[in-house]
C-alpha cells in the first residue's frame, strides 16, 4: 500500500535508537524527508547513516527537550532543515525503572511528568504557530498500555502517559478544522535494546534463566499477558504510527490507537 507519504516532512523525536529509529526509518522508507532527533550525536548519526544507505533522505537535529529553550531550538532547526514540517512524531520520553508506590516520592512523580508530558507539551509550544498556519499535517504521540491499564508498579509512569491522552485529544481539537489530526499510539512493552538490557539484568537478580525466549515468557506470564502471545518489536510501532501520519487516515482524529497485542482487555481505548 502507498501511504502517499512521499515529499511529507517528518520530525521523529527521540529516534537515535528504539521505536523511534523504527519510525523513523520506515517513514523515510515510504517517501518522507526525515529529522533524526536525539541527545547523542553518535546514535542519531548512526540511525541517519542507515536511512541514507536505504535510499532515504534524512538530517539530524540534536537537542534537549527538558527546556523550553531547547525544545525552540530542536522545532526551529528542523523547519530551517527541511523548509517547514507536516508531520510530528512525539517519541521522546522518560521510561520506568520498575518503581512502586513504595519507592517514588513527590520528587519523582514530578520527574516523570516533565519527562513524558513536558517534553510533549513545550514542542508542541514552539510548533503551534507552524501548524496554525501550515493546512496539513499530522502529530503522533506515544503513550502506553499502561495509559489504561497500569501495572502495580510504575505508577509515576503509567500516570503520566495517561495524561499524554488527555493532551492529544485536547490539542486535536484545537488543530483539527485547521487540517491538522492529532492522534496517539499507546504501545505495550517493546523489545527495544534497553528493555532486553533491563529485563536480563532482572532475570539475573531474581535468578531465572537469561535466554531471552524464557524472559519473554515469563514477562507474558507475570506483567503483560496478551492474545497475541509475543512482545512487540519497534517495526510494530512504527506501522502504526506511519498509518496514522499517511493522508489515508484523514478522519482519524483524536484517537488512541493500542499497539498492545491485546493485552488491554476492554474495546475502549
Amino acid at each position: 500500500m502507498d501511504l502517499q507519504l512521499t515529499g511529507k516532512r517528518a520530525l521523529v523525536t527521540g529516534s537515535s535508537d528504539g521505536a523511534g529509529a523504527a519510525i523513523a526509518q520506515l517513514l523515510a522508507a515510504e517517501g518522507a524527508h526525515v529529522i533524526v532527533h536525539g541527545r547523542d550525536e553518535q546514535k542519531a548519526a548512526h540511525v541517519a547513516q542507515a536511512i541514507r544507505q536505504a535510499g532515504g533522505r534524512v538530517n539530524v537535529v540534536l537537542g534537549d527537550l527538558s527546556t523550553q529553550a531547547g525544545a525552540d531550538h530542536v522545532a526551529q532547526e528542523a523547519k530551517r532543515l527541511l523548509g517547514g514540517l507536516d508531520i510530528v512524531v512525539n517519541n521522546a520520553a522518560l521510561i520506568g525503572h520498575y518503581e512502586t508506590w513504595d519507592d517514588t516520592d513527590d520528587q519523582a512523580w514530578a520527574h516523570m511528568y516533565d519527562g513524558v508530558v513536558l517534553v510533549v507539551q513545550r514542542l508542541v509550544k514552539a510548533l503551534l504557530p507552524h501548524f496554525d498556519q501550515a493546512g496539513w499535517g499530522r502529530i503522533i504521540n506515544i503513550a502506553s498500555a499502561q495509559s489504561g491499564q497500569p501495572f502495580g508498579m510504575m505508577p509515576d509512569y503509567a500516570a503520566a502517559k495517561c495524561a499524554i491522552l488527555n493532551l492529544t485529544v485536547s490539542l486535536s481539537k484545537r488543530l483539527g478544522k485547521r487540517g491538522v489530526n492529532v492522534n496517539v499510539v499507546s504501545p505495550g512493552i517493546i523489545v527495544t535494546e534497553t528493555i532486553r538490557q533491563r529485563m536480563t539484568e532482572a532475570a539475573q537478580k531474581e535468578g531465572r534463566s537469561t535466554d531471552w525466549d524464557d524472559i519473554e515468557r515469563h514477562v507474558l506470564a507475570t506483567e503483560l499477558d496478551n492474545t497475541v502471545g509475543r512482545l512487540a518489536q519497534p517495526e510494530d510501532v512504527a506501522a502504526a504510527v506511519a498509518f496514522l501520519c499517511s493522508p489515508l487516515a484523514g478522519y482519524i482524529n483524536g484517537t488512541n490507537l493500542r499497539v498492545d497485542g491485546g493485552s488491554n482487555v476492554t474495546i475502549n481505548p
